[in-house]
């Protein structure tokens, strides 16, 4: 349940979208079917889901992202040592994972994948914008090659999320964002992972500095 509700939260699956077979989708998340549909019905009972039946039926998502709006200086706070360690973490972790990447012979649909994502990741819609964010680093983590780095990444790709959404940002800083995720997708297309590991290092570094920030406010 937590896995469908952090795939769901992170965007992978967009609302209005349905969820894969039952089948597939329990052989993703080595589960059984019978476990797999008691968290189905967990999560159609809080509103992530619904199901609906007939030829074009299936389990579908309603969660959209609308959030009410957070003080982020209050959750920096409230995160406290979690904040930090998501953060160091986070830097460990992603620049490894976009050198990996860059590392492999990655098929036509997963270059495809990654330019389609990098693509959305330029909306300025804010609900939008942060939905395809996540989007785009858990594309990069997943064109590594390895389900458990895929994993972590989206474990700090969620514990980041509500303050991510919370914080104010300017035009310069989403230029900024859009500019430094253009040069990882980049380096990774052309197999330098040296440049995609450093890129996505420094990407992870002024978002770190901004979200340390909040902690430091009187």
């Amino acid at each position: 349940m937590e896995r469908l509700a952090q795939a769901i939260r992170l965007g992978v699956v967009p609302a209005g979208e349905r969820l894969p077979p039952e089948r597939e989708l329990a052989e993703k998340l080595r589960v059984s079917r019978v476990t797999l549909r008691e968290a189905i019905g967990a999560l159609r009972e809080a509103g992530l889901l619904e199901s609906r039946r007939g030829r074009a039926g299936g389990t579908f998502v309603l969660y959209a992202g609308d959030l009410p709006h957070e003080d982020a200086v209050a959750l920096a706070r409230s995160m406290g040592s979690d904040l930090t360690d998501a953060l160091d973490f986070r830097w460990v972790i992603e620049p490894g994972a976009a050198a990996l990447a860059a590392g492999r012979t990655l098929p036509a649909t997963d270059r495809q994948h990654l330019v389609g994502c990098l693509e959305a990741s330029r909306s300025r819609d804010p609900i939008g914008r942060r939905i395809a964010d996540s989007r785009l680093h858990l594309a990069i983590a997943a064109a590594s090659g390895s389900p458990s780095l895929a994993a972590a990444v989206a474990d700090v790709q969620l514990t980041l999320d509500r303050l991510l959404a919370a914080i104010p940002v300017l035009r310069r800083n989403l230029d900024h964002s859009d500019d430094q995720h253009a040069r990882i997708v980049e380096a990774i297309l052309a197999g330098d992972a040296v440049r995609a590991r450093e890129e996505m290092a420094e990407h992870c570094e002024g978002t770190s500095a901004l979200l340390r920030g909040f902690l430091d406010r009187d």
